[in-house]
């Protein structure tokens, strides 16, 4: 038995239904057919707050941490710019790939289930790293992009779930606990590998917090009851609508900006003059800096029918910001870093408005944040390869402004498209 229902393709001003707090999770119907738990008591909620933080600490180190003390990983493993470009990409590139595996994996075992196991599978990939030879950091860098992938779809699910009351206030404890962990990783990474006076063990140190956050996790498994089946909806033709790829092209173009800075900034600023110590301090209060202005911009942006005026101010100030970075004197570093930041942080929360806005329901929203989280992460690991193919090529940091303003203005004009206010033209069906 099926239902159908056709989404306009230009909608009023007003936001779709249901409201925008309640969509900036949009992956959460993706998950909830899991596997429901026995009826009974629950952990309190701030035991699942807590625990939802710990968890999204987590998506981020593994990331960041590598990009700190690389300079130091290619002299000792004689690593030339094109497998360190590969080295930063490969988490990326699993990110899309492994992120599709979620749902049924959800579905299957149940969503705490499959967080529990691939924290202890991203605990023992981060491990790897105490090994410093190629085969064991490239083995890492899969297994730990590939449990980062997995677990990033499910916690907003998560979040949804276990916070209907508050979901805004938990969409940005949980932005803040993803870039909270970015900014570990970058910061801390350079003093950790001093005080254990070995690089290796400084980047494998980050499989710590995952084992922790794991055992306050365990708590958190419920006992299955049995399956209850949920309505499913297939959305057609959403991958044929051009307003849909403007929006994925949108999502990826600022993930790979993003990803640019995550993994080559703090080596562009030591071959620039900084110690390490301070440009990992940097990129840290650059990726703090995101934390305002991806919670911000979305509010600020969503009262307008149109969000092109945002995407060029916050894609403009993001692009100052890299500039400044590569090029003005060390002394400002730390203001063009803001910047930087506060670019980044905004495209982020952009990203997600403009998913959320240019659906006609959650069902859509769902689709439409799965192909741009699929597609994008795939686009996006192309910034850091890119990056170190120009670098080793032209022996300078100078191209990667040229790449960073092609790609500003391309992922601009994308913006510019998902900004109008109307909806992707897809069919929706329920069955069952």
């Amino acid at each position: 038995m099926t239902s159908k229902v056709t989404a306009p393709s230009v909608s009023s001003a007003a936001n779709p239904e249901p409201t925008l707090a309640d969509e900036l999770l949009p992956e959460a119907e993706l998950v909830d057919a899991a596997p429901l738990p026995e009826a009974g008591p629950r952990l309190p909620l701030w035991w699942l707050a807590i625990v939802l933080v710990l968890v999204s600490i987590n998506l981020r180190p593994a990331l960041s941490s590598v990009g700190a003390v690389l300079q130091e990983l290619m002299r000792d493993t004689g690593a030339s710019p094109v497998f360190a470009s590969v080295l930063t990409t490969l988490p990326v590139v699993c990110l899309g790939v492994f992120g599709l595996l979620a749902p049924p994996l959800a579905r299957r075992f149940g969503t705490e289930r499959v967080v529990l196991f691939i924290l202890l599978v991203m605990a023992a990939g981060l491990g790897l790293r105490v090994f410093p030879n190629f085969t064991a950091l490239l083995a890492s860098a899969v297994i730990a992009g590939a449990a980062i992938g997995i677990i990033g779809v499910i916690m907003p699910s998560l979040v949804k779930r276990d916070f209907p009351g508050q979901a805004s206030l938990m969409t940005g404890v949980y932005t803040m606990a993803l870039c909270t962990g970015g900014s570990l990783g970058a910061g801390a990474t350079v003093p950790l590998a001093r005080a254990f006076d070995s690089w290796p063990m400084a980047l494998a140190f980050w499989a710590v917090p995952a084992v922790v956050a794991a055992l306050f996790w365990w708590p958190a498994i419920p006992r299955r009851k049995g399956e209850i089946k949920r309505p499913h909806y297939v959305v057609r033709g959403l991958w044929r609508d051009e307003l849909a790829w403007q929006v994925t092209l949108f999502t990826g173009l600022q993930s790979l900006l993003a990803y640019i800075v995550i993994g080559w900034l703090v080596q562009i600023l030591r071959d620039r003059g900084l110690e390490p110590l301070n440009a990992g301090f940097m990129v840290s209060a650059s990726i703090l800096a995101q934390v305002p202005a991806a919670l911000i911009t979305p509010i600020l942006a969503a009262r307008r029918p149109s969000q092109a005026v945002s995407v060029v101010v916050i894609m403009t100030l993001g692009l100052i910001g890299m500039i400044g970075c590569l090029f003005a004197p060390l002394s400002s570093m730390l203001i063009w870093a803001v910047l930087l930041g506060i670019g980044q942080g905004g495209n982020f929360g952009l990203a997600l408005l403009v998913i959320v806005l240019r659906s006609p329901d959650s069902h859509v929203a769902a689709r439409l944040s799965s192909m741009a989280q699929s597609v994008g992460y795939t686009l996006a690991a192309a910034g850091p390869l890119l990056t170190g193919l120009l670098h080793d090529w032209t022996g300078a940091w100078d191209s990667v402004a040229v790449l960073y303003l092609v790609v500003t203005i391309v992922g601009m004009a994308c913006g510019l498209g998902a900004a109008r206010p109307r909806h992707v033209a897809v069919t929706a069906e329920q069955a069952g």
